[in-house]
């Protein structure tokens, strides 16, 4: 199947096919004698694989690793259960930072209970003279 096919079925874009491809997630496909990308069911159950981690907002790197120990499962269930157990405590920090976030924002709302001019408003006072906490090195980002 081509490319477009393929991200219909696995309902995604042309370009996160290609994406993955580019960070070795989904492996490249064969090539036809006009030099088309052939797809095939294999890249479907992968692709979906991925798009499902991606859900559970696993890194690239988490997704990676899964993938190696689906592909070669000398570890078994204990390797996997370590990249979840890690993802979790990834949520658990996400979740203290985001209530820290409310409340942040909670705090500075409350600097603004009136609909004034902008001259008065607490909110953007707040804004200019908030100090910003720096953030751990530890950090985990999700792209793509």
């Amino acid at each position: 199947m081509k490319i477009g096919e393929l991200a219909k079925i696995a309902q995604c874009s042309v370009e996160t096919i290609r994406f993955y491809e580019k960070e070795g997630l989904l492996a490249a496909p064969a090539r036809t004698a006009g030099n088309f990308r052939e797809y095939s069911a294999e890249h479907v159950e992968r692709l979906r694989f991925i798009r499902n981690c991606r859900a559970l907002d696993m890194s690239h790197e988490e997704i990676h690793t899964l993938l190696r120990l689906a592909d070669q499962p000398i570890e078994g269930c204990a390797a996997i259960n370590t990249v979840f157990d890690q993802h979790i405590q990834h949520v658990e920090v996400r979740i203290k930072e985001l209530e820290h976030l409310k409340q942040q924002l909670d705090t500075l709302r409350q600097q603004c209970q009136t609909d004034l001019g902008l001259d008065p408003c607490g909110i953007l006072q707040g804004l200019a003279d908030m100090e910003i906490e720096p953030k751990s090195d530890k950090k985990h980002t999700h792209l793509g």
